[in-house]
């Protein structure tokens, strides 16, 4: 009997003791905040690509500070010159290019492995129904005009998936070349 005594007294006397626990009202705890954010002053600032500037071309040594030069470069030989050219016009290139190019271009390549994926399920179709077809007729003569018109739809079908397979090629290296250009992900959607 004496411990359920003594914990009855440790509880009262922890009530007494606390005293009278006053509740805040939803409606007041909404004025504090109010009144605290007019107390706080906006001092954020919005960054965006143009603050940052324009990314490094090399991942390198970063103490490394980008080389200009006020003089212009020598000319170069003319066998070296036809590859320096096309790969200034390259750079040139890449530089122009905005987030319109990137999507609009990618949008294009997604379309086409779209439209040749749905081309071949087509002729795939075409295919199982000439199948069905050919197993159905017992005329020779029959078969055989079915039998090449599927000989053709094989052919067209693998010439599609060859089209696939170049498509999702075209879409990897469209990809790399993004990469390498440091153009945001989201530009490619």
């Amino acid at each position: 009997m004496r411990v359920p005594t003594c914990l009855f007294a440790v509880v009262l006397s922890g009530a007494v003791v606390s005293g009278p626990v006053l509740a805040q009202t939803l409606g007041d705890v909404a004025k504090q905040e109010e009144e605290r954010r007019k107390d706080v002053k906006s001092s954020s600032k919005v960054y965006t690509n143009k603050d940052l500037g324009t990314p490094r071309a090399s991942f390198g040594d970063s103490s490394e500070a980008p080389k200009t030069s006020a003089e212009p470069a020598a000319p170069a030989p003319a066998a070296e010159k036809g590859k320096d050219a096309s790969k200034e016009s390259a750079k040139d290139d890449t530089s122009t290019k905005d987030q319109k190019y990137w999507s609009s271009h990618m949008k294009e390549l997604q379309t086409k492995l779209e439209r040749d994926r749905v081309l071949a399920d087509a002729m795939q179709s075409r295919i199982n129904a000439l199948t069905a077809d050919f197993s159905a007729r017992s005329d020779p003569a029959q078969r055989a005009v079915i039998e090449a018109d599927r000989k053709r739809a094989l052919s067209e079908l693998d010439g599609l998936q060859k089209s696939i397979k170049d498509d999702q090629k075209a879409i990897a290296d469209f990809e790399e070349e993004a990469r390498k250009a440091s153009v945001p992900p989201g530009w490619l959607r």
